[in-house]
């Protein structure tokens, strides 16, 4: 082989690796959810014994979802309903207490700012169940274990919200377009309303999304503070249904609840609104995540 050919060889033979080793990982992420959309049109016997790629029927779907929608008297719809609430009104909170605590840390200076900033970045680093022992204790105290504020107020805490902004108006907001708006006459609050809010948009959807994602995809805070199944979130009320099933848990016999195509379908409904939030906002999260990528 000729000397000059043999760097071509070279990147022909890496770039055939590099096709084989993302082909393997995208099979070895996208084959588990082919699995889970097949397996919830199957029938428990089908599930068992067919092919596990083979689809299934739409009359064994109505049926999986007839039987799940009858669980427990409904229990699915209030926990999909619960989960909304919660996850919705937390929303809410975060951006209305995160946004303008980011463009406090980034554009405002005040005694303790560097501190502030400092234990922000220290809690948004610790794991969430360090902290859901002393909450449930306050919250307690409060008389607010088993209410929709013990979940939506713990989980309105969001330090990394908080990060991002301060990243955002500390790189991408021109200062001397908020110093134009304060010698017009513009207090800090119009400032801040009028001029750096509306600037802001792709940060506020960024995170709104990632806000939303973390609570509703949170178990641990809600098992802890809802004792009564009638305020479980859909994340929560997923583990009664896989006691409920006689693959998880062998004791409950013929007599289940449950069938694994129905938990299948269970598992598929709580992840569909993260699913559709993140297709319906992909514009706005591209915008947020390379807004800091230059000084403005």
């Amino acid at each position: 082989m000729r000397t000059d050919q043999r760097p071509g060889v070279i990147r022909m033979v890496g770039r055939g690796l590099i096709a084989a080793l993302l082909l393997a990982f995208a099979l070895f992420f996208v084959l588990p959810m082919v699995w889970l959309l097949l397996a919830s049109t199957k029938s428990p016997a089908d599930l068992i014994h067919a092919n596990p790629l083979s689809p299934g029927s739409i009359g064994s779907l109505v049926t999986n979802w007839q039987h799940l929608m009858s669980f427990q008297d409904g229990a699915v719809l209030t926990w999909m309903t619960n989960s909304v609430v919660y996850s919705a009104l937390s929303v809410a909170l975060t951006l209305l207490v995160g946004i303008p605590a980011g463009y406090a840390m980034a554009l405002m200076r005040f005694g303790g700012r560097r501190l502030l900033l400092i234990v922000t970045l220290v809690v948004m680093l610790m794991p969430a169940t360090a902290l859901v022992l002393p909450i449930f204790l306050e919250l307690s105290y409060l008389g607010l274990i088993n209410k929709t504020a013990s979940v939506v107020l713990p989980m309105s805490f969001f330090p990394f919200g908080v990060y991002l902004t301060y990243i955002y108006f500390s790189t991408s907001v021109p200062g001397d377009l908020l110093d134009a708006a304060r010698l017009d006459g513009c207090g800090e609050t119009a400032t801040f309303f009028r001029v750096a809010l509306p600037l802001a948009k792709p940060v506020v959807a960024l995170v709104a999304f990632f806000s939303f994602v973390n609570n509703w995809n949170n178990f641990f805070l809600p098992y802890v503070m809802l004792p009564n199944s009638d305020n479980y979130p859909m994340q929560v009320g997923l583990t009664q249904m896989l006691a409920a099933t006689p693959t998880f848990n062998p004791v409950v016999g013929a007599n289940a609840e449950v069938q694994p195509p129905e938990l299948v379908l269970a598992t598929l409904i709580s992840i569909a609104p993260v699913l559709l939030v993140f297709l319906f906002s992909q514009r706005f999260l591209v915008a947020g995540l390379t807004a800091g990528a230059t000084k403005g």
